[in-house]
């Protein structure tokens, strides 16, 4: 059973290197596919990639303008391979941990009804590249946030869902993660955290005004469809540790 790791690029010479290795520990556990969209980088990460390409194999590579996140996610599921079963994402900067894709497959295979699996993810102002975790003297907060890398998805739910929304170039991840909901997707909220979220100044979350605007949008897409549809009209489970998400302000 193939899984399929996206993890969109866009000039992260420094980081990727890390996030891709972080992902090749998986392979004794997982039959896993990873799929780098460089999304135009005009810095060494493509070269960084190919470089781990010629050494690991099994990473492929797809290079396109600069069109953003969204549409680099979009390009990956547009990729996904005939024998891909389960989709998952990876930002170029966030170190995947040890056994979380293990983990979470177990629990595929025992409901085979389960669309998503969704977990918690440590925010994090330095990570080790040697030992993929949390560097000695690192400020870091453990949370339910809004994180498309936290989760793992069938891939029929993520071709149910469709694709991200491209007039949301923030906030595309909730308004996905709404959409999965808003279906009353079978899903668990494990407590393991399956990823460490790197902090630093070029985060596209560091621009606060933006991700607000984006987050409200993705919120008011919500209300529509809902309004539109009541079959829509079901709880949303509380994915979000809202109080606990007070603790990045110690990491911007």
């Amino acid at each position: 059973m193939t899984t399929t790791v996206i993890m969109p690029v866009f000039n992260r010479e420094r980081y990727v290197g890390t996030a891709i290795r972080s992902l090749l520990r998986h392979r004794p556990e997982v039959d896993l596919d990873i799929l780098v969209i460089d999304d135009g980088s005009t810095d060494g990460s493509r070269d960084v990639v190919r470089r781990l390409q010629e050494e690991e194999g099994g990473i492929r590579l797809i290079r396109q303008e600069n069109a953003g996140v969204t549409a680099a996610r979009n390009t990956g599921l547009r990729n996904l391979l005939p024998e891909t079963r389960f989709v998952s994402f990876l930002d170029s900067d966030d170190v995947s941990t040890e056994g979380r894709y293990a983990t979470d497959l177990a629990l595929f295979a025992g409901d085979p009804s389960l669309g998503m699996v969704y977990s918690r993810m440590t925010l994090v102002n330095d990570i080790d590249p040697q030992t993929f975790s949390v560097a000695r003297g690192a400020v870091c907060a453990t949370v339910r946030g809004i994180s498309l890398s936290t989760g793992t998805y069938s891939r029929e739910l993520v071709e149910a869902v469709g694709p991200f929304d491209p007039q949301l170039p923030v906030g595309e991840d909730l308004d996905f993660l709404l959409r999965i909901f808003e279906r009353g997707t079978p899903h668990v909220l494990c407590d393991h955290v399956s990823v460490l979220y790197r902090r630093h100044e070029a985060n596209m979350t560091a621009d606060t005004e933006a991700l607000r605007r984006g987050v409200m949008r993705a919120m008011l897409k919500s209300a529509q469809r809902r309004k539109n549809d009541p079959s829509l009209l079901r709880s949303i489970p509380p994915f979000l540790d809202v109080a606990e998400m007070e603790k990045m302000r110690g990491l911007m």
